[in-house]
């Protein structure tokens, strides 16, 4: 089965650093406009911030714009995700503008362009142990499952794309993610579960999720 090492891994690691440096600098005004419409609409902080698993379960620092407000009950606990997330918020996800920041953790090294997306460190020990070689590569922005599904699927379908994505891994397929990828995002396909506004929680594979943002 391929492993991403060798001429292959170079390369694509430089065509991530150099593509995330060209795009922070010709999306600036698009990230810009987008950060004062979230100020406006929502307030301090303009970005969201939170610790997730990398390459091999690294921790990093994963920026996205801001979706949700940081509404609480009269008990300090915070809203569920549906009254939460904001019209702005909606928009952003549906379109995956929230999603540029993460174009820094591109260059900085802690993502690829292409690769399963980082879910939450309170995720890694329930995964099966085949599921958790969806770690044995770098994350993506994009990545296999998010362009046959997205979040309309469930966990273990995502796994699994997830899985089939690193033993199957090569330039030309992250091209093809990334074609996908484009039209996706005008198509605005898979942003949620059917009649959800967040993606359920995985917690385990033989627990019944619940709500929960990612």
């Amino acid at each position: 089965m391929p492993r991403q090492g060798g001429a292959a891994l170079f390369i694509k690691t430089c065509m991530d650093r150099l593509a995330a440096g060209v795009g922070l600098v010709c999306l600036a005004p698009v990230m810009a406009a987008t950060a004062v419409a979230v100020r406006a609409s929502m307030g301090r902080p303009v970005l969201f911030r939170q610790t997730r698993p990398g390459r091999g379960g690294k921790s990093f620092q994963l920026v996205k714009f801001r979706t949700m407000r940081d509404a609480r009950d009269a008990d300090g606990r915070l809203l569920p995700d549906a009254e939460r997330l904001t019209r702005m918020g909606r928009f952003l996800r549906s379109t995956s503008l929230d999603e540029l920041p993460q174009l820094w953790n591109v260059l900085r090294g802690d993502m690829s362009l292409v690769g399963p997306r980082p879910l939450l460190v309170d995720y890694l020990p329930r995964y099966s142990p085949e599921q958790a070689r969806r770690h044995d590569v770098l994350p993506g922005i994009t990545g296999w499952a998010q362009v046959n599904g997205r979040n309309a699927l469930d966990w273990p379908a995502r796994f699994a794309l997830d899985v089939w994505y690193v033993d199957h891994w090569s330039l030309a397929l992250d091209a093809r993610i990334l074609g996908l990828t484009f039209l996706r995002v005008v198509q605005r396909q898979g942003i949620a579960p059917e009649g959800r506004e967040t993606m359920y929680a995985f917690l385990g594979n033989r627990v019944e999720a619940a709500p929960q943002r990612l």
